[in-house]
């Protein structure tokens, strides 16, 4: 009796996603979500802590160069509280977009020896980076209960703002993923791809300039980076800096929207040499 042999041999070409596939593997990605979750803090003194002490610490730098010696605008509110409320999801974004983005180089031995979707390895930070998300969150309560600033109806959108703000981290870290393989280059230029990236979105400063200095056009541009309407939709619903900027929110969406789709379709044509160039 002849035993029955299994082939899996790799599709090549641009291929749909298996949504079905990655349904019979959602054990494995709460596995790698969970383990990713414990490996990050083992062995550390403070543990969790260190989701508060590095906001908090980026705050008290950014409040003594930017809020006291550059004297930047901060809409109106403290300016302690106006970067931290813009750092608690930029913290999330970069750790969640340099983890995804160096997933694969990093776990290679699975990568090579046996078969799951690969898709899994990009998508597992975007999910366990929310844990030090809501940590790092409970402490804008704090502040605002410090500085007396009372909380809006508006908060009712930020489930859609956090949406947002993993949709993005997603989509990039699936391009640079899928990349990095390839080119080892990005694993040395991602530190220095999310420092610009800060830079260029309103953490350290209002978002307000941007129309003050090249109107409505510039800000509808500017609105194509789509962390510029999460952190600008996070100051305004905690800390009434103004209204939903809703265009841009909704410009940001679309923008991230369309780098989700076309990482999927990049990182599935890839996903064959993955094993090959590891």
């Amino acid at each position: 009796m002849k035993s029955e042999q299994i082939v899996i041999e790799p599709v090549r070409g641009w291929q749909v996603i298996d949504w079905r596939e990655l349904r019979d593997y959602r054990d494995l990605f709460r596995f790698l979500v969970d383990r990713d979750i414990k490996v990050l803090y083992k062995q550390t003194v403070l543990g969790f802590g260190w989701a508060i002490l590095r906001p908090v610490l980026s705050m008290v730098i950014f409040t003594i160069i930017f809020g006291n010696l550059a004297q930047v605008d901060s809409d109106g509110v403290p300016y302690a509280i106006f970067s931290y409320v813009a750092l608690v999801p930029w913290l999330y974004f970069s750790t969640a977009l340099s983890a995804s983005a160096l997933s694969l180089v990093n776990n290679t031995e699975m990568l090579t020896k046996i078969y799951f979707p690969r898709l899994v390895f990009p998508m597992t930070p975007v999910f366990s980076k929310l844990v030090d998300f809501a940590i790092s969150f409970v402490i804008v309560f704090v502040l605002m209960a410090w500085f007396r600033i009372m909380p809006t109806a508006r908060m009712i959108f930020l489930p859609l703002l956090v949406a947002l703000m993993m949709l993005t981290a997603a989509g990039m870290g699936l391009w640079f993923a899928a990349m990095s393989v390839k080119y080892r280059d990005v694993k040395h230029a991602m530190p220095f791809l999310t420092q610009i990236l800060m830079y260029a979105a309103p953490v350290v400063w209002s978002g307000t300039l941007i129309a003050e200095r090249f109107g409505e056009i510039g800000r509808i541009l500017f609105g194509l980076y789509p962390m510029v309407g999460v952190i600008e939709g996070f100051r305004s619903a905690l800390l009434d800096t103004g209204p939903m900027p809703w265009d841009m929110i909704l410009i940001g969406t679309f923008s991230a929207a369309v780098m989700f789709v076309t990482g999927l379709f990049y990182f599935r044509r890839m996903e064959a040499t993955f094993a090959d160039v590891a």
